[in-house]
């Protein structure tokens, strides 16, 4: 399967990125919201990954920018934590469009399990 991984912590995305390739997924990776929008044109992906709080282009409006062109697409959102007037960040995610929520830190069998239901059809 081909994911798309979004985090702009490097060494989360190479840990992320080395779990996603062992279980035999093809990997691409971007640092914001930005690049992956670019990524999503040149890699369509079946999966995206992508972390909430990042710099320029963050999370949530990447995921809101996401939907507009693949409204199908399984969409795990991982998050340390945070809140916007009052609403968890990854809670907001998945009303905005997000399958699927892990808190970081979260074990790789989490995530494994959350990739399986999200592309179980």
């Amino acid at each position: 399967m081909r994911v798309l991984l979004v985090d702009d912590d490097p060494l989360v995305r190479e840990a992320l990125m080395a779990v996603l390739e062992s279980i035999g997924h093809t990997v691409r990776t971007a640092p914001d919201g930005d690049a992956a929008l670019d990524e999503l044109r040149d890699f369509p992906p079946e999966l995206l990954v992508i972390d909430i709080i990042m710099p320029q282009r963050e999370g949530v409006e990447t995921i809101i920018e996401v939907r507009k062109t693949n409204p199908d697409l399984p969409i795990i959102a991982i998050s340390g934590g945070g809140f916007i007037k009052g609403t968890a960040l990854l809670e907001m995610a998945s009303k905005l469009g997000a399958t699927e929520t892990l808190a970081k830190p979260f074990r790789t069998q989490q995530l494994i399990d959350a990739i399986a239901r999200v592309t179980s059809s």
